[in-house]
């Protein structure tokens, strides 16, 4: 893993040979995309692929699934493959209410919140998830879309925020804006994608490196 108190997942991963490379670079966490309106979309049968490919070479890295909304049948199924997520990102509407349902369901499996943020308010609403979930990750606003936006949180919105459990930022993640980033918060990881990106969902190695040097060298 990176050797610094960061974290750092790539998402929106689509090759398991990219998926391979990022992760013996030191990324703690790979991400894949299982709500189909997303151009990173992968079908399960596609995500268990990648999914086994790392758990045979690089168990400790955590394999990340991505949804937004899911339902009871398709979380199960999803959960059931021989090289099932380690984690559950929770990127659409769900309740405190639900995320608590999905917990009890699912107790070998730890969910993350994905929160979309614009306002203070937005924040205090997050914070009702800390007690029912593993991790929240801050995203940045979008009315249309779920992520892999490319826009950035406003970091004067999270400046001196603290959460009661680890908690990532995502949205515009590059190298260029860690300096910046990492001197006005202190997250515990970093979730970056479409910054990265050639295409959706398909990443430019180099920028991966370069994103982790920055990490590194600023910690």
């Amino acid at each position: 893993m990176i050797q610094s108190q960061i974290k750092l997942k790539i998402c929106g991963i689509t090759q398991a040979r990219q998926a391979i490379h990022i992760a013996s670079l030191g990324a703690h966490a790979i991400g894949i995309i299982g709500v189909s309106k997303s151009p990173r979309y992968l079908a399960q049968k596609s995500r268990d692929k990648i999914f086994k490919v790392l758990k045979d070479s690089y168990p400790r890295t955590e394999r990340v699934l991505v949804v937004a909304d899911i339902n009871d049948f398709d979380l199960d199924e999803s959960l059931k493959s021989d090289a099932a997520p380690t984690i559950i990102q929770l990127h659409g509407e769900e309740s405190v209410k639900r995320c608590k349902a999905l917990r009890a369901m699912h107790p070998q499996v730890k969910f993350w919140k994905a929160l979309r943020i614009r306002s203070e308010n937005d924040l205090i609403s997050a914070g009702k998830y800390q007690e029912i979930v593993d991790a929240l990750l801050i995203d940045a606003w979008d009315e249309n879309l779920l992520g892999g936006t490319g826009h950035r949180v406003s970091l004067n919105l999270l400046k001196e925020k603290e959460f009661k459990i680890p908690w990532w930022i995502a949205g515009g993640i590059s190298a260029d804006w860690i300096p910046e980033l990492l001197s006005v918060i202190t997250p515990y990881g970093i979730d970056a994608s479409s910054k990265l990106e050639i295409s959706p969902g398909v990443k430019d190695l180099e920028k991966v490196e370069h994103l982790i040097q920055a990490i590194k060298e600023y910690s």
